[in-house]
């Protein structure tokens, strides 16, 4: 069915004025392309080439670069100077170690992006107010020299610290091709200000080095085999890493061949949930660890714990394990059973009553999980990216640790799968040790640099490096990002403070098409997709298999589009700094570096000659099976984490420390570190929905149509994958919503036009809307793309100062 928001057909008010623009000053072919300019072939051509194409002038290696960290093998037949046919992998078997990495709907639908008519085929300046749609062609030679002297002038009157390198992760899955081309042009330069985190991961990123001691991913999903059961918490492979040779065939393969019992802890029935799972809980967004805490209530009544991992491997879980001076009663059992600061007993019943799980339900979750031995505990990054998201994540890692899974296989450690992959050689963002500017701030709260930028600091927005900014952003460097506006939280903010050009004062945006995220540049860059130039693929991985790929360019570059490395090597040249950034090598010459650097590490790795003829490098784990924390299980005295204690911190003392100094103020304030992995009430989250003037609960999945913003633009893929909000059948009916309806999605930062899809496969007072859709408001400021991020709000996370993606409030009506 095509839906009237497929692209055909829908609205883009800010697509239209450019192409206004466009065609008063020589056309749309003067800025972006159509398919006939390009030759794409029509129907009928088509349709030979689904028959074979004979005749085709050659077949190129090379990958799908979205970021679902699937990075998919793709063949190109190339007739003429043109794509006309993509094919999947066809190397491999069907069996664990060698599977065919088939790619999905996204990677087969590579020519619609290449020859899409969003393309961009020149350099534009805007000529109006910022994000007014005005614009004008200009010449490479006009927009470089403009760029380096915005660079110079930015750098000489505020210092490094004003330039910013935009958070994206629309060429995540390149090496030469992904964003290290620009930074390493900034580095060059001086260095920029930093940041870590990144929307998919910040919450759990910021916990895991207060439990954890750092980043320490659980077992493979392929280990699952050896356990008795499978626990997901918001973890959903079969959509998030769709790949036929990824992570969506280890499970589905797991489970045909070992059957293993599998639970799955969702808002959302998901299709993991759908296809291996045997029991689906339904809980409400934001709640995991209210959920964690009184199914510890019932081990601990039940004596179902394992206090001999606790008492060895752990601190904090039970009071005579408390680091020195801490508080009395400060332990997690004090927590559970109600003898902490709150005084509350957290019991099944206290848990049902939060998390919407009947309490029966919560003790035979809790049994089941206690008494499976070994269980693979693991979570998604869907259950973390909420306002509370640091300590859901936390909790989750306590729940591993008391049934003592952690470092053993079949087990699992609480966090997101591990896997195998093989080490090659990245393009170097900086020469040295470290970047010359060490300052970072989170890659979400860049807003806040913008508009106050000085006024930020470590205790209050997390600056890493000093004590306080002392400047804002004062221009950046947007690349392959649709970050900008699309991906980030309440983008009517986002557009407020943008339109201010006192603010950020210069924004250059590069990609190959013009996203909502274009529209907010002062000059915009034509690139090209990764087919249109060289790499060599970075070490993708599923599982125990690692895999690499040679990037080769199958058509030259379209129009004026130009490579990442063309453009900084031309702005290096205007700064004086090209022989540093280049160190005398092209992009291919890079590439060639990249190979040899990676055969002295890896003996086996091919040749670029031997890796063009067999397209993928396959390695299977020489270890088996990744057993997330193994080392520190066998001999933790040995093996230490990188913790204060080496154990595994459930109470943190640095957290406890760090939640006397934090400071939390205007809309934050309710915002609290805890030294413990509590459940946290929250704004706009389960319990202000009881009582709120939107009492829906809004959630954002990853949709199988595009991967975050990637892909959306496609006709092919809205058709197959249209935008639509998932409601309950019984908010549905309240509402006078029938599948099907459009309807109205708001709250009192905005409305979303879109239509219903009326199913029990999400929890009632939950609502989905797919994130990723194109903003696409109408004149009346309604957005008609289906963007969440139209309804969300910027609100940073309390430690991480982190994405809360799924946490909003919102209502529904029948439009």
């Amino acid at each position: 069915m095509v839906t009237p928001q497929s692209a055909t057909t829908r609205p883009r008010p800010s697509r239209r004025t450019f192409l206004k623009w466009s065609a008063a000053t020589g056309g749309a072919a003067a800025l972006v392309s159509t398919a006939a300019d390009l030759g794409m072939p029509g129907r009928a051509t088509q349709a030979a080439a689904a028959d074979g194409m004979p005749g085709v002038d050659a077949t190129v290696w090379n990958a799908c670069l979205a970021n679902c960290q699937s990075r998919c093998p793709l063949r190109l037949q190339v007739k003429d100077g043109t794509v006309v046919r993509v094919l999947p992998d066809s190397t491999g078997s069907d069996e664990f170690g060698d599977f065919n990495i088939r790619a999905c709907v996204r990677g087969r639908n590579q020519r619609e992006r290449i020859y899409s008519p969003d393309r961009i085929k020149t350099p534009v300046r805007r000529t109006g107010p910022r994000g007014s749609g005005q614009w004008e062609a200009i010449s490479w030679e006009e927009a470089l020299d403009t760029i380096a002297s915005q660079m110079r002038r930015v750098k000489e009157t505020y210092g490094n610290e004003a330039l910013w390198y935009h958070y994206g992760s629309g060429s995540t899955g390149g090496n030469i091709t992904k964003r290290g081309t620009w930074p390493r042009l900034l580095n060059t330069y001086g260095g920029y200000l930093g940041q870590y985190g990144d929307y998919s991961t910040a919450q759990i990123t910021a916990a895991f080095p207060y439990q954890y001691g750092g980043w320490m991913a659980s077992n493979s999903l392929e280990d699952a085999q050896n356990s008795r059961l499978q626990v997901m918490f918001g973890n959903n492979p079969l959509e998030t890493r769709m790949s036929g040779g990824g992570e969506l065939a280890v499970v589905q393969k797991v489970r045909a061949e070992f059957g293993v019992r599998t639970i799955v802890i969702d808002p959302r029935y998901s299709e993991t949930a759908l296809a291996v799972a045997d029991e689906w809980v339904p809980v409400r967004p934001g709640t995991d660890a209210a959920l964690v805490a009184g199914m510890i209530h019932v081990m601990l009544a039940e004596d179902l714990h394992d206090q001999a991992f606790l008492d060895r491997y752990c601190v904090g879980f039970d009071e005579d394990t408390l680091p020195e001076g801490a508080p009395e009663n400060s332990s997690y059992r004090s927590y559970i059973e109600g003898k902490g600061p709150d005084g509350v007993e957290k019991t099944p019943e206290w848990a049902a009553g939060i998390t919407g799980v009947p309490a029966a339900r919560i003790r035979q979750l809790a049994r089941d999980i206690a008494t499976a031995k070994p269980c693979a505990i693991t979570q998604g990054w869907g259950s973390q990216r909420h306002a509370n998201g640091e300590n859901v994540a936390r909790a989750v890692f306590t729940l591993a640790a008391a049934t003592g899974n952690i470092g053993i296989p079949g087990g699992g450690n609480g966090a997101r799968e591990g896997n195998y992959s093989i080490p090659v050689t990245s393009f170097p963002l900086f020469d040295g040790e470290a970047p010359p500017v060490s300052t970072q701030i989170s890659c979400f709260n860049w807003i806040d640099a913008i508009d106050h930028g000085p006024e930020m600091t470590a205790v209050k927005d997390g600056v890493r490096g000093k004590d306080r900014l002392d400047v804002g952003i004062k221009l950046m460097i947007v690349n392959s990002s649709n970050t900008l506006i699309n991906q980030h939280n309440d983008v009517h903010v986002t557009q407020e403070t943008l339109r201010d050009d006192t603010k950020c004062e210069f924004i250059v945006v590069i990609d190959h098409q013009w996203t909502p995220s274009c529209d907010w540049g002062d000059i915009v860059l034509p690139a090209t997709t990764n087919f249109e130039e060289n790499d060599l693929i970075p070490g993708a991985s599923c599982s125990d298999m690692g895999w690499s790929i040679i990037g080769d360019k199958a058509i030259e570059p379209l129009y004026e589009s130009k490579t990442g490395y063309e453009m900084c090597t031309e702005l290096a040249r205007r700064l004086g700094i090209e022989e540093e950034f280049t160190q005398g090598r092209t992009q291919e010459e890079w590439r060639t570096w990249l190979f040899e650097q990676t055969r002295e590490t890896v003996p086996d790795f091919p040749t670029e000659d031997e890796l063009r003829e067999m397209g993928v490098f396959r390695k299977k784990n020489p270890d088996g099976h990744v057993i997330g924390m193994k080392a520190f299980r066998e001999d933790p005295e040995a093996n230490p984490l990188a913790t204060p204690s080496g154990k595994i911190e459930i109470f943190s003392q640095q957290l406890y420390e760090m939640s006397q100094e934090w400071v939390f103020e205007g809309d934050r304030a309710g915002d609290r570190l805890t030294a413990l992995p509590e459940h946290l009430d929250t704004w706009e989250g389960a319990l202000e929905a009881r009582t709120s003037t939107f009492p829906l609960q809004c959630i954002a999945h990853h949709y199988k149509g595009r991967t975050h913003s990637s892909y959306a633009n496609l006709p092919r893929n809205l058709e197959a994958h249209p935008q639509m909000l998932w409601i309950n059948p019984q908010d549905a009916e309240a509402r006078g919503v029938a599948n099907g309806d459009t309807i109205l999605v708001f709250n009192d930062r905005g409305t979303v036009r879109t239509q219903a899809r009326v199913t029990p496969r999400i929890a009632p007072g939950v609502v989905s809307l797919p994130q990723g859709a194109w903003y696409t408001p109408d004149k009346d400021g309604v957005d008609v793309g289906g963007n969440v991020n139209t309804l969300m709000k910027y609100h940073p996370s309390p430690l991480a100062k982190g994405n809360p993606g799924h946490t909003a409030l919102v209502d529904v009506r029948k439009a």
